[in-house]
């Protein structure tokens, strides 16, 4: 097991048309087998982050250290690095099991030990069957599973997985990704993975590191980001159904603090929902960004009115589309609810289910009735 740090890393990429800054002042310490994913959208600099920590790329500014050896200056092979390839990099004249031994080749291991390792893995995986077939003539979903196995196999002072599951089907990816978990946690696996998938984001890693704009956001773990986002991207970029937002005017007095949400109903509640730190300083702000997540909405009663867009059932929860003050808000029910567009719907939700922010920064002010 090893420590991995990343202090301060910019990559820069330089061009004719205009450098592009992919990572900006990038801090990340990772725990000795903790997993870690790295979670944003399209050109957020999670790829760039972990091709710098695999050697791919070189970092611009900045250090990375692993176990407490500087690995930022050393060639890939010499960092202690495992890394499952997103575009699989599997070689062609070789099998499928022998992609997967082909680093354990240069290792001391016996052969009938690498064969057991590779086996396991393989059954893992549920690739046993296609071990003597060629790249060629296997699935992209098979090629990536052996990617996969071929990193995991190996001794490795750190894991690096680049959206290892995007191409497997989604009943065969819940499943495999209990196991890897299982297997990364066994095996005390220093583990980065990359991904868009918040559900994979969430099953897999201890902490997820939200990026955007090559700025890490928050890193924190699921719940907290769930429950504490540090500011409002985070907050709408997390949870599915998004965060719904409201603007809103701040109304604070010694019995009650309203928020006047424009165009819509004021919401109400006892000032005694609110921590005095919290209620000195909604006294002293004008406007909030309000945010309620379509599970906290309660469907059927409450100050919120509109009109019903849509509505549907999903299997195991509801989602009510309303329209509200000219704007769509999203409540979840994990009841079956019947709604049909255009009826009337009214919403609600509790002072301990609000997440107010800073309208012009975004930065998080406060969660449920306590400052962030």
């Amino acid at each position: 097991m090893a420590e991995l740090i990343i202090s301060k890393v910019d990559k820069i990429y330089r061009s004719r048309k205009g450098d592009v800054h992919a990572v900006r002042s990038l801090d990340l310490a990772v725990s000795p087998g903790e997993i870690v994913a790295l979670l944003g959208s399209s050109g957020c600099g999670k790829t760039s982050t972990l091709r710098m920590i695999a050697g791919f790329e070189e970092v611009s500014n900045g250090a990375i250290t692993l176990g407490g050896r500087a690995i930022h200056t050393l060639p890939p092979a010499a960092r202690g690095v495992a890394m499952a390839f997103e575009a699989y990099s599997l070689y062609p004249p070789l099998t499928i099991g022998e992609n997967m031994s082909f680093a354990l080749k240069a290792s001391k291991l016996p052969q009938f030990e690498q064969d057991k390792r590779v086996k396991a893995m393989a059954e893992m995986l549920e690739i046993a069957d296609i071990l003597e077939r060629y790249p060629s003539s296997v699935s992209g979903g098979q090629q990536q599973r052996a990617s996969l196995g071929r990193a995991l196999v190996r001794d490795a002072g750190l894991y690096l997985l680049d959206e290892p599951m995007g191409q497997l089907e989604p009943q065969l990816r819940a499943v495999l990704r209990g196991r890897i978990k299982h297997y990364l946690r066994e095996h005390k696996c220093t583990t980065i993975l990359v991904t868009h998938d918040q559900t994979e984001a969430n099953a897999l890693a201890d902490r997820i590191a939200v990026m955007e704009g090559g700025v890490l956001q928050q890193y924190a773990t699921p719940a907290e980001l769930k429950a504490r986002p540090a500011n409002l991207f985070t907050g709408t970029f997390i949870g599915e159904p998004p965060m719904n937002v409201f603007a809103a005017t701040v109304k604070e007095s010694a019995d009650a603090v309203t928020f006047m949400l424009d165009g819509g109903a004021p919401l109400t509640y006892p000032a005694t929902d609110f921590s005095p730190p919290l209620r000195e300083r909604l006294s002293r702000l004008e406007r909030v960004a309000l945010g309620i997540r379509p599970h906290a909405l309660r469907l059927g009663g409450g100050p919120l009115g509109g009109k019903v867009i849509a509505c549907q059932w999903l299997g195991d929860q509801t989602h009510v589309a309303v329209d509200v003050a000219g704007r769509t808000v999203v409540a979840v029910s994990q009841e079956r609810v019947s709604r049909a567009p255009g009826s009337d719907a009214a919403l609600g939700v509790a002072a301990q289910d609000l997440h107010l922010f800073e309208p012009e920064s975004g930065s998080a002010i406060a969660h449920g009735g306590r400052l962030a």
